[in-house]
């Protein structure tokens, strides 16, 4: 027997463990980064590898998506999850700290920290997929994800500039109670949250029925449109993350801001990312047409508009106004979010084609190919920042030419948009190119 389908209650309470998620990982990628690459003056290739290896690790969420598809409940996955990711978020601000007294301990502690995290939000963030993926009725499918998505962009506007306003006056002592206040909120809030949300569900398939990991696999990979829609996920995401990681030690080398003021900085950039979003579900479902309602415009259209914030980024250094920046950097985070949202919604389409029952391995797919490039990318920016440094003199000029590397390949991104195979006829989802569907602008966690 089936079980009911989930109502708007659960899947606000599923979209909480997002929020959850949300405030914890920008911590890890803004707060922790930052203090290790200004405070503790470490080359900027150490955050880069942590972050790296807490993405690196989300590489096995194929297989966590391919469970899902056919495993057993999903609510100890997404705990267990959640647990991990709050221990994590804990020990990367002992290691942290650690490290301004003892460099090699604390790096290492920091270094098992992110592993954690990234273990701890790639199976809660896998596992909360799949359950709307099979537990949300069809017509649902895309306002749940819209909503689950903007609640774990929430989380980082929210997580952000609290997190710095309590953080001034920088202490190494300060980082580890902030840290620890969000990460025991986030999982106390999240867990009571997601507590008996499949409590009417029955057992998913027996693992006797699993087919093979590697057929399930194989036969994604073989789609036309699931391996192009991989591509373009890998090259967008690693230009986002390649700025994700610069945006704020920039702020601090080159406009002297503090740590709170750098973190502030980031909560205006994600605040900025769920503005484009929601303006462009407005504009798509509200307005519509062939070309408000376009997924593919929007797609292309916030990949160039995010290659022109970065270059403003680069240019507010050299002009030296503070305004300037904050301006280019929230322009950056409407632009990401304009193209994030439009790529999630051909993601949801395209999701439900090819072979049946195989949702989980789909979006376990692209979630990997977001995590190697997300991964990929912070190694490769701060790798390129240092090597930057030791060619020109200018700490500005060596951080502006890593934007507008970025920018290129936005623009890379944004060619590729524009070729993505629309799902064939016949399946259950929208064309690439098709208005969004009137009753939301679909979204993936």
């Amino acid at each position: 027997m089936n079980a009911a389908p989930l109502g708007w209650s659960g899947i606000v309470r599923l979209g909480l463990v997002q929020t959850a998620l949300g405030a914890i990982v920008v911590l890890m990628t803004s707060t922790i980064n930052r203090v290790m690459a200004v405070e503790l003056a470490l080359p900027a290739l150490v955050p880069g590898l942590l972050v790296a290896s807490h993405y690196g690790i989300q590489i096995l969420r194929p297989a966590w998506g391919y469970g899902a598809d056919v495993g057993g409940r999903r609510t100890p996955w997404i705990i267990g999850g959640l647990a991990a990711l709050a221990i994590g978020g804990v020990g990367a601000a002992l290691g942290t700290a650690l490290a301004a007294t003892h460099p090699a301990a604390g790096v290492a502690l920091a270094a098992l920290a992110f592993l954690l995290v990234g273990v701890g939000a790639g199976a809660a963030g896998t596992s909360v997929l799949a359950m709307l993926a099979t537990r949300v009725a069809p017509e649902r499918r895309a306002a749940a994800a819209t909503t689950v998505w903007v609640m774990m962009i929430l989380g980082f506007a929210i997580s952000a500039p609290l997190a710095g306003h309590f953080l001034d006056p920088f202490t190494q002592q300060r980082l580890i109670i902030v840290t620890a206040c969000v990460c025991g909120i986030a999982f106390l809030v999240a867990t009571l949250a997601v507590i008996g949300v499949e409590s009417d569900a029955p057992p998913l398939v027996a693992a006797a029925k699993k087919p093979p990991f590697r057929d399930a696999f194989a036969q994604v990979w073989r789609e036309p449109a699931a391996r192009q829609f991989t591509i373009f996920i890998f090259v967008s995401m690693l230009a986002y993350s390649m700025q994700e990681l610069l945006v704020e030690p920039f702020a601090g080398v080159v406009f002297g801001m503090t740590p709170g003021t750098t973190t502030k900085l980031a909560g205006l950039q994600h605040g900025g990312v769920l503005l484009g979003m929601v303006g462009v579900a407005f504009a798509a479902t509200a307005i519509g047409g062939p070309r408000l309602g376009s997924l593919r415009m929007w797609t292309v259209g916030g990949c160039v508009a995010s290659a022109a914030s970065l270059v403003a980024v680069a240019a507010s250094g050299y002009a030296g106004l503070a305004l300037a920046l904050r301006v280019a950097v929230f322009a950056l985070g409407v632009s990401n979010g304009a193209f994030a949202v439009a790529a999630i919604g051909s993601m949801m389409s395209l999701a439900g084609t090819g072979a049946h029952a195989r949702e989980g391995t789909r979006m376990g797919l692209w979630g990997a190919a977001q995590a190697v490039a997300f991964g990929l990318g912070g190694v490769v920016a701060t790798f390129l920042v240092d090597v930057a440094k030791l060619v020109v003199a200018s700490p500005l000029s060596a951080y502006a030419a890593v934007f507008v590397a970025e920018a290129l390949i936005f623009i890379a991104s944004a060619a590729l948009a524009s070729r993505i195979a629309a799902p064939q006829a016949g399946h259950q989802a929208t064309r690439a190119d098709a208005p969004l569907p009137a009753h939301a602008a679909p979204a993936q966690s």
